[in-house]
């Protein structure tokens, strides 16, 4: 039963769970770069962090909390939390952007992959990684699709049945789904294409934010989407993508059982501004 200090990098899109409130897969790595899942955890609990002022931004914050390992979960990186109302937790401080997302590189790209196949053998036994850091070697497009554009019935009867966080409370109205699916195209290192669906909570706060600004135009809304994760992401950013495996399809060994459970998305490092303004000049005397 070990208490742990978690940098939390990855928050997906909400869904709605047969026995809990709303889950959102979170996940983050150990001072030494080493992933961890922990679930369950309830967007109540995110949202109330923030509601409370604990903190401004949830991810990239040092939590430090008990944690048990999942005995129903044969990945390595799974855990629960031994308290699920949180009441052992303590929250740490929160790693900015500051000189191009220096501090956050030093944690969350410790161990990147490069390779999709490498990462994939190492999701098979006995290793069975099931998140990780991916850098690839081209990033080709944004792809959408339409989605369903309710939840499922059982899953909107299974939430009302209550909170088992909060056994008392009143059930609330779920989380709107999101009506697309968004993908990522891109090569790795060997020219391998694949295309992998982001389920990261930003997409899905995006396309919501957009959708508003565009006044309820999905096709405007969708445009502002892509551009941000094309123009901005692709052509300015040093992107690497956090993958991270269903537990269902890790468990059916599928071809490719990984997700785009988070962006990692600092500038482009120059030559130029690798350097400090002082070091520049002393190498140009």
């Amino acid at each position: 039963m070990p208490r742990l200090k978690v940098l939390l990098n990855v928050t997906t899109y909400p869904l709605p769970s047969r026995s809990y409130d709303e889950l959102v897969c979170t996940a983050g790595v150990l001072e030494d770069g080493t992933w961890i899942r922990i679930y369950p955890v309830p967007l109540s609990f995110l949202t109330d962090l923030k509601g409370r002022g604990q903190v401004k931004n949830v991810k990239y914050t040092w939590i430090e909390l008990d944690l048990v390992k999942r005995t129903d979960d044969f990945r390595p990186e799974s855990y629960s939390p031994q308290n699920y109302d949180f009441r052992d937790i303590k929250i740490h401080n929160t790693i900015g952007t500051k000189n191009n997302w220096s501090i956050r590189k030093e944690y969350c790209l410790q161990n990147t992959y490069t390779n999709l196949e490498k990462l994939i053998n190492d999701s098979h036994n006995p290793k069975n990684v099931s998140l990780a850091t991916f850098k690839p070697s081209k990033i080709i497009a944004v792809e959408i699709e339409e989605d369903e554009r309710e939840w499922k019935d059982e899953w909107t009867e299974l939430r009302k049945q209550g909170d088992l966080f909060a056994p008392e409370s009143t059930p609330e109205n779920l989380i709107p789904k999101l009506p697309y699916k968004f993908y990522y195209r891109f090569k790795d290192d060997s020219g391998r294409v694949s295309r992998l669906m982001i389920e990261d909570w930003e997409i899905g706060a995006l396309y919501w934010n957009c959708l508003w600004r565009a006044k309820k135009d999905e096709k405007m809304a969708l445009e502002k989407v892509k551009s941000k994760y094309e123009e901005d992401f692709i052509k300015k950013r040093d992107v690497h993508l956090f993958l991270g495996t269903t537990k269902q399809w890790h468990l059916r060994r599928a071809t490719n059982p990984f997700v785009i459970i988070g962006v990692f998305y600092p500038k482009i490092e120059t030559q130029f501004n690798l350097f400090s303004p002082t070091t520049w000049l002393k190498l140009n005397e």
